[in-house]
């Protein structure tokens, strides 16, 4: 079993809900990168989605897109983003982590290489938006192959007569986005949210995560009735870089988003026991 299989079985044996921050390697620094995953884990993160930059991110919002570009001006790679998660790994054997990105940067490593090295790593999960599941045989041969899981995204667009190629290709957990649009945009509908994560439940037994229009703690415990999980993204990118450029230090910009991050754990919780 995965660690991220494990983890959200141990999340539903004890009732809770996962919480899976999004955060861009190597922004605002390369250098405070793992100290930054270290203190989500701290502030309840169960999860954690590590973004890969890339200079056509096109799933993005301007939020994320402008991390991806500081990133990479700072000359982040993927080979860079895979030494950070190597660090980490020394301090943190647990937590489940998963690189999200898009097909060039693993395409142009080679999928047998990018396995072996991510799973080197101690990377858990990929999930790359432009590798439709029709294209995906030759990538999750060589993922399967050194155990680590493919996440997939499903949009409100998505036809049910996709869902089972969608749902037979995905392990880990399907990535429900919860609105038409990129990252950061657009306001939540929950009860649409909701007909979808039970459409998809009739096509997969795989936890649902809802991400794109989770802000803070009352947007998080809109959806955590209904889905597994809640992705967060643009409002901590967003709350990072903010704090970055009112002069913060990386350290008190950092504990500005775990303040955030402690704030939709609580929210989540709370809705869940509610």
């Amino acid at each position: 079993m995965s660690r991220i299989a494990e983890r959200f079985r141990q999340l539903a044996a004890s009732g809770r809900k996962a919480l899976v921050p999004y955060v861009v390697a190597g922004d605002p620094d390369p250098a405070a990168t793992v100290p930054l995953l270290h203190a989500l884990v701290a502030a309840g993160a169960d999860v954690l989605e590590l973004g890969v930059p890339f200079s056509d991110p096109m799933s993005e919002g301007p939020v994320i897109q402008r991390a991806h570009e500081r990133s990479l001006a700072r000359g982040t790679r993927l080979r860079s983003v895979l030494d950070m998660v190597r660090e980490f790994r020394r301090d943190d054997p647990d937590t489940p982590l998963l690189l999200m990105g898009y097909a060039n940067p693993v395409e142009h490593m080679g999928y047998a290489g990018f396995a072996d090295a991510a799973a080197g790593a101690g990377v858990d999960g990929l999930l790359t938006v432009d590798i439709p599941p029709e294209e995906v045989a030759r990538v999750n041969r060589e993922l399967q192959r050194v155990g680590m899981d493919n996440i997939f995204l499903v949009a409100p667009t998505t036809p049910e007569g996709r869902l089972d190629l969608i749902t037979r290709e995905a392990s880990g957990f399907i990535y429900y986005v919860s609105l038409k649009g990129v990252t950061g945009a657009g306001n939540l509908d929950v009860a649409d949210v909701g007909s979808h994560l039970a459409a998809i439940r009739r096509h997969t037994g795989l936890p649902l995560c809802v991400g794109f229009g989770i802000k803070d703690a009352a947007s998080a415990a809109a959806v955590a009735g209904s889905a597994d999980g809640v992705v967060v993204g643009s409002a901590l990118v967003d709350c990072y870089a903010r704090a970055m450029e009112e002069g913060l230090s990386a350290e008190a910009a950092r504990e500005r988003v775990v303040a955030l991050v402690a704030e939709i754990r609580s929210g989540i919780d709370a809705a869940v026991a509610a």
